[in-house]
């Protein structure tokens, strides 16, 4: 008995995979990579690996700073709804604002895209998101990865991932040692979620029974969901470059109460007033349509405050001044002091980590 099959030619193409369509990929991602091309790129997308070279004329003893995320379950907000192209600019500010915290400037990107059939339409749209983000964090996309697995994804999913170098002077590292009680914590204002947090906010809008598509303020809800995650990276470089700066805090997973105390040396804690910023509209939404407690609210959300700035209380009002100049809304939200234990911790108007 012959072997069904036995005989017949098969392509990859058969399997799934379409090299045609990957190849016509990469043509318009190299056109799009070209439009983020800053001082220290080599070659050009398409080789087995980016080239950058270092800024030696800049820097005197330079520290390269990685880092990579992902922008999460956001991503089936923008499946489902079919707008793609944000969800890349969120991949670079997850990745770049991570980078920031440290003091690096941003060098490169790249990223990786992962679904089971390339849509080259869809896939064009994230890279061109990424360009975005990457044009608005003054950092090059230098190269990153498309794969087309199917079998590992349904029907038009997909996944992402990026990855950041930067650099930084080594003796000006910023990682929260010379944090003292009495310093002043500026707190810079979120353009919503973020990128964290949207298993909870699908979960609270499906038990909601609401429509994304429905009115919420001047635009609607899928629109206020999907706002890209803030790129503090311009505002932050000026701010280094006039001031001291101590800390900073970028919030991610685990919002204000998991984040802050990343930066606090031991037997430090941070008082925050939440009274001392305007939470957006969004957050009280979820806390009460989702009926979710306000310890919950602040360790899963950024409850708009997408970063912490730690200066010295005499500079924290040039500070401010220098982030506005900048095009960013920015408040004191709080101060160092001593903590009743040793290990660092969060207050905000009483609540700490350890409450229910």
């Amino acid at each position: 008995m012959s072997e069904k099959g036995a005989g017949e030619t098969i392509s990859y193409r058969d399997a799934g995979v379409d090299i045609d369509r990957a190849d016509a990929l990469v043509k318009r991602i190299k056109a799009i990579s070209a439009t983020t091309t800053t001082r220290g790129v080599l070659g050009q997308v398409g080789g087995f690996g980016a080239l950058f070279e270092l800024p030696l004329d800049r820097y005197r003893h330079p520290v390269l700073v990685s880092g990579t995320d992902g922008v999460g379950t956001k991503l089936r907000l923008a499946i489902d709804t079919g707008c793609h192209q944000s969800v890349g600019i969120d991949l670079v500010a997850m990745c770049v604002n991570d980078v920031l915290a440290l003091g690096a400037e941003p060098l490169f990107f790249l990223d990786y895209f992962a679904t089971a059939r390339l849509d080259l339409e869809v896939a064009e749209a994230v890279i061109q998101g990424v360009a975005a983000g990457c044009k608005l964090a003054g950092t090059a996309l230098i190269g990153g990865e498309t794969a087309e697995l199917p079998g590992m994804y349904a029907d038009k999913d997909y996944d992402l991932a990026g990855f950041c170098v930067g650099v930084v002077e080594r003796d000006r590292i910023i990682d929260g040692s010379l944090i003292k009680p009495g310093h002043v914590l500026l707190g810079l204002a979120s353009s919503g979620p973020h990128s964290n947090g949207y298993s909870l906010i699908r979960k609270v809008v499906e038990r909601a029974g609401v429509d994304l598509q429905s009115r919420f303020g001047a635009r609607t809800l899928a629109e206020t969901l999907l706002e890209p995650t803030r790129i503090y990276v311009d505002a932050v470089q000026h701010l280094i470059r006039d001031v001291p700066v101590l800390g900073i805090a970028h919030i991610t997973g685990g919002g204000l109460l998991e984040n802050v105390p990343r930066i606090l040396p031991v037997g430090c804690r941070a008082n925050i007033d939440t009274r001392s910023w305007k939470r957006p509209p969004i957050f009280d939404w979820l806390r009460e349509a989702g009926n979710i407690q306000n310890h919950e609210l602040y360790r899963t959300f950024n409850c708009g405050v997408g970063l912490v700035v730690c200066v010295d209380s005499r500079d924290a009002e040039r500070a401010g001044d220098l982030l506005r100049r900048r095009g960013q809304e920015v408040a004191a939200i709080g101060v160092i002091d001593e903590a009743e234990s040793q290990e660092p911790c969060v207050c905000l108007d009483g609540l700490t980590p350890t409450d229910g």
